[in-house]
């Protein structure tokens, strides 16, 4: 069985010769068992020497593959370039930096050969920040009572997937791309597995807080529209509202004669309403802008460089 591994390189000139070396040691472990391996690397368009070090690992050994956009796409397009490009009846998503256990491969092909399509590795949040802990929890509680797809905390992209689950996965065209919803979202068996969260070994994340809530917001809009039915109810609560206060000004009116209305009362209806008109116009802008570009059809990513020799891999 041939087993692919995809790793995401962004600015890891430090850890991604290092990385290799682990996965080497993983791949002649399992050759005796009939298992062999190729490496996919994707450099998403990094400014430090990523690729030239990717280049070298391609001279010394032939099954190193390697992508290189043209800029930096972000991590969904260079997952969706990896699994383009891996061959593998077996495909294991890993990042490059060593926070995904190279030594847990064998655990998922174990647990493959038993059947299962998808073998999800879950980390345990053990040396994190209690904020960012609570703040996970209270994210994915939220999320899961809104999203068509179950998503788990800890879940990320470490799984390995059979190639029916990869071709399904390449089968959804979508521009804008949450792997973690996709992955869940196609189904077939599963299992899941807990591992001792891992700290980078070199290089500093390129993720940051801004990052991480648009993220979030991305898996919060891409697999449902109840943002969109939450605000025709919110439409028609309000209206509801308006008819009540208006029969009740309308019912004084008659009983105690015409008053002078309430400044504050206008002034605090007026903005209310006016914030909310405003969040809701920023909820149809967001689903509107992905119809936007789903409908301009741009490819998902551009490739400067590979030594894969199908062409027909490099249009995304």
């Amino acid at each position: 069985m041939l087993i692919s591994i995809v790793a995401p390189c962004y600015n890891e000139e430090d850890v991604v010769a290092r990385f290799h070396e682990e996965v080497q040691k993983v791949a002649d472990e399992l050759l005796p068992l009939g298992h062999d391996m190729e490496f996919v690397y994707v450099d998403d368009g990094s400014r430090d020497r990523t690729l030239a070090v990717l280049k070298r690992m391609a001279d010394g050994d032939p099954r190193v593959r390697y992508v290189s956009f043209s800029r930096n796409f972000g991590k969904e397009a260079a997952l969706l370039a990896g699994l383009r490009h891996a061959s593998g009846d077996s495909v294991i998503v890993m990042d490059a930096d060593l926070q995904h256990p190279p030594q847990l491969i064998k655990r998922m092909i174990d647990l493959r050969e038993q059947g299962y399509d998808q073998v999800i590795a879950k980390r345990t949040r053990t040396g994190d920040r209690l904020t960012r802990t609570l703040t996970a929890r209270l994210y994915y509680r939220l999320v899961n009572r809104l999203v068509d797809v179950e998503l788990v905390d800890g879940v990320g992209d470490f799984r390995l997937m059979s190639r029916r689950v990869v071709d399904a996965v390449l089968g959804l065209t979508e521009y804008n791309r949450f792997s973690k919803g996709l992955f869940a979202w196609v189904g077939f068996p599963s299992t899941t597995f807990e591992y001792q969260n891992a700290v980078r070994e070199a290089g500093r994340s390129s993720w940051n807080l801004r990052g991480l809530l648009n993220y979030g917001l991305d898996g919060l809009l891409s697999f449902n529209n109840r943002p969109l039915r939450a605000a025709l109810w919110l439409g028609v609560g309000l209206l509801l509202c308006a008819g009540l206060y208006t029969a009740w000004i309308v019912g004084a009116a008659l009983v105690n004669g015409v008053q002078t209305p309430g400044y504050v009362t206008i002034i605090t209806a007026v903005t209310a309403l006016a914030g909310v008109q405003m969040v809701m116009l920023g909820v149809i802008g967001e689903y509107t802008g992905r119809i936007y570009y789903e409908v301009k059809g741009r490819p998902h990513f551009l490739v400067k460089a590979t030594n894969v020799e199908r062409t027909k891999d490099l249009i995304p």
